[in-house]
């Protein structure tokens, strides 16, 4: 997929916060093109990060797609990614997560969603 062709990027992700160490860790999915012909899924694993670590991740694994821009080759924001690319990008994270409900994976998997169908 090229940068031209990405419209919108939704990031649904879970929290889980540990009570005992007062750590917070995440996971999230990453669905780029919801509901178009050439959508793909990636599924962040579990990890450490508070706050809005979990978009700032899930967006920096998406421009590693995009090699080739700028946004790959220097630190965009949300909104900044938003206006100079024209992308909608939506994001939500469900907080008070049970541990074993985040995905739990050492690598990020990357799925087609048009093969599926």
């Amino acid at each position: 997929m090229k940068l031209s062709e990405l419209k919108t990027i939704d990031i649904v992700a879970l929290g889980y916060r540990d009570t005992v160490n007062g750590n917070s860790y995440f996971s999230s999915n990453v669905i780029l093109n919801n509901g178009l012909e050439n959508c793909i899924q990636l599924k962040i694993p579990f990890q450490y990060g508070y706050e809005l670590q979990y978009l700032t991740t899930s967006l920096d694994e998406v421009s590693k797609h995009f090699k080739r821009s700028k946004w790959f080759k220097r630190y965009m924001n949300k909104s900044m990614i938003e206006e100079k690319y024209k992308i909608k990008i939506t994001d939500k994270i469900t907080r008070g997560c049970k541990k074993r409900e985040l995905f739990h994976s050492g690598e990020i998997k990357k799925i087609k969603l048009s093969d599926n169908k």
